[in-house]
């Protein structure tokens, strides 16, 4: 039984990692960091992983929808729509 909760968290933590500069695409939506902001630190890195470590199927079930959207529209936009 122990062995599933960890495998939950190391894959958590794995997705945060894979995730960690698309932060956008989880929490606000499709709306990306203006050029003018801060990069991420590590401090804000190490927190996403954190979370994600926890939530991350609660993020693949609101981020899949987000992602789908993206892709509809960029191959919207490559047919000259």
């Amino acid at each position: 039984m122990t062995g599933f909760i960890v495998l939950f968290f190391v894959l958590g933590a794995l997705f945060g990692l894979a995730t960690a500069s698309s932060q956008h695409l989880f929490s606000e939506g499709a709306v990306r960091r203006g050029e003018d902001a801060a990069p991420f630190s590590r401090g804000s890195r190490v927190l996403w992983v954190l979370i994600c470590s926890c939530l991350w199927p609660i993020f693949l079930l609101t981020g899949a929808p987000t992602l789908w959207r993206l892709a509809r529209a960029r191959a919207g936009r490559a047919r000259g729509r």
